[in-house]
């Protein structure tokens, strides 16, 4: 046996120690980690949390703006007049429109219109062959003056009999006989008149004039076309353009007020506007309403009219309607701008002696950015701007404005009419733009709408 192998004898592995592995000092060097991280994030955290709630601290003891005067702009609560509407969709509907068909059979002679031409009640527009009817009414004629020429001559025989019964020249049955002829000759004779009436009238069919006034379509027949009075082919549409009414709808909760203003022998007043509803095409008057209201709907139909003199208003055109039910007089008015919100409830900002402070109102009635509010007096200076930094007991600085056109500085303000019957409604408001919203600025200062919205501006 070899030295190699006497001198190191073969060991059994169940009785070999463990070898040193390194699983064991990786774990504790993941810990050591874990626990450094979750020290630093808790350190970090802490930290934020103390810088918040020091900010927290500064913020609810230092007032909004930066802790100084808030520059605002103003509006002055006025008293006047505003007006109660109700807003609808309506279609253009002429009060008359003509659709003319032929009553005779025959050949179109002449077309006299023009297209898109006025035309007046009695104007010729279409002439129809009318030499058959014609004719045919001179054989009537002739009928006509036959018939009376033989009821003349029973009249003459019955009034020699009666001179010859005078005399007892004649039976007196011969008598009776001879007035029942003439009876019979004067049925005949009316049955000729209405058979030359009825011709007369198939003569007139063939000349067609205007029964309306108003403007004609498109050109429907030519000459040389042939018409049958069994067709339904249309010669020549006319449709009224002056006067003209809109058929619009409201809603059924609202026709107790409209019902009421017209039991009074009320003049509502109806503005007709354009598509988008923002330019006046015509103004005019309600006529009346529907006989019922549309279940579907819930709504009940008014047609307006209108005069549409300059043909503004087109047949079928789709509108905008605005109909005043009502006016309120002597109402406190203020821009709607003005007007803040916190969820249902509505507040201003009333200025004070430079202060700013926060007043409760309900608004009513909205009519070209003006309101009707309550809760509010006239004369009454309100902030119109700067609302982010605003709150209850905020000092304020009044921004000076430049004066509206058309007032005088320091002067009072315009009173514009706004739409509607509203007299005064916009103070302040430059002269030829009514629905905008003017300010009035505190004494010895006027603002303008334009700068309303504007944050942050310095006094002159």
């Amino acid at each position: 046996m070899p030295a190699d192998q006497t001198e190191h004898p073969a060991i059994r592995p169940e009785h070999q120690l463990p070898q040193p592995t390194d699983a064991a000092p990786p774990r504790r060097s993941t810990a050591v980690r874990v626990l450094m991280w979750v020290v630093i994030l808790l350190v970090f955290g802490l930290g934020f949390w103390l810088v918040l709630r020091h900010q927290e601290a500064t913020t609810a003891k230092a007032p909004r703006g930066g802790g100084g005067p808030v520059t605002v702009t103003t509006v002055t609560a006025q008293k006047g007049d505003i007006g109660v509407y109700l807003d609808a969709i309506g279609t253009v509907t002429p009060v008359y429109t003509s659709s003319i068909t032929s009553q005779v059979n025959g050949i179109v002679t002449e077309v006299h219109y023009r297209e898109g031409q006025i035309v007046h009640k009695g104007d010729s527009l279409i002439d129809i062959d009318s030499r058959p009817y014609r004719a045919t009414l001179m054989q009537a004629q002739g009928t006509l003056e036959r018939d009376q020429n033989v009821l003349a001559q029973a009249k003459m025989d019955l009034q020699r009999y009666h001179e010859a019964w005078d005399r007892r020249a004649i039976p007196k049955q011969q008598l009776d006989d001879q007035e029942k002829i003439v009876l019979q000759n004067q049925g005949t004779v009316k049955l000729d008149e209405g058979t030359v009436q009825f011709d007369q009238v198939q003569v007139s069919y063939c000349h067609i004039v205007a029964p309306i006034t108003g403007k004609v379509g498109l050109r429907l027949v030519d000459p040389g076309n042939v018409v049958q009075s069994s067709g339904t082919t249309t010669l020549v549409v006319i449709t009224q353009m002056s006067p003209i009414t809109v058929i619009f709808t409201i809603p059924e909760d609202s026709l107790g007020a409209v019902q009421e203003r017209l039991r009074n022998k009320a003049v509502l007043t109806a503005d007709a506007l354009d598509r988008g509803g923002q330019q006046k095409i015509a103004t005019g008057k309600l006529l009346t309403l529907d006989n019922q209201i549309d279940t579907t709907t819930g709504t009940v139909k008014a047609r307006a009219s209108f005069e549409n003199k300059d043909a503004a208003l087109f047949p079928n055109q789709f509108v905008n309607v605005r109909l005043l039910v009502n006016t309120l007089h002597d109402a406190t008015l203020i821009p709607g701008s003005a007007i803040q919100h916190n969820g249902q409830t509505a507040f201003v900002y009333v200025l004070q002696d430079n202060t700013a402070h926060m007043r409760t109102i309900k608004p009513g009635v909205t009519d070209g950015g003006i309101t009707q509010v309550t809760g509010v007096s006239p004369a009454e200076v309100l902030a119109n701007s700067s609302f982010d930094k605003l709150q209850d007991n905020s000092k304020v600085v009044i921004a000076a404005n430049p004066p509206a056109p058309g007032n005088a500085p320091g002067g009072p303000p315009n009173r514009g009419n706004g739409s509607g019957g509203r007299n005064g409604a916009a103070p302040g408001s430059a002269p030829g733009n009514p629905s905008g919203p003017g300010n009035a600025a505190a004494p010895g200062n006027t603002s303008t709408q334009g700068n309303a919205n504007s944050q942050g501006s310095t006094p002159h």
